[in-house]
């Protein structure tokens, strides 16, 4: 997905939590699979870049995501 709501300018901030999982960040817009195992951080502009997660198998997961929306700076 586009974060259609976020600032263009700003970075997002995505942490990954939780135990025994073995997760995907993906980036389709520039053909890239990051690790997203728990403690991975991701900083994106999530408006600019498509993004998702792919599914896991195993485990709890739990993402703390912090943004800006760009209506703030309006």
């Amino acid at each position: 997905h586009r974060d259609g709501g976020g600032s263009p300018s700003l970075f997002d901030l995505l942490v990954s939590l939780g135990r025994n999982h073995h997760a995907t960040f993906a980036l389709p817009d520039v053909q890239a699979e990051l690790d997203y195992s728990p403690g991975a951080m991701v900083y994106i502009s999530g408006r600019v870049l498509e993004n998702s997660v792919c599914p896991w198998l195993n485990g709890e997961r739990l993402v703390i995501a912090h943004f800006m929306k760009d209506a703030v700076h309006d």
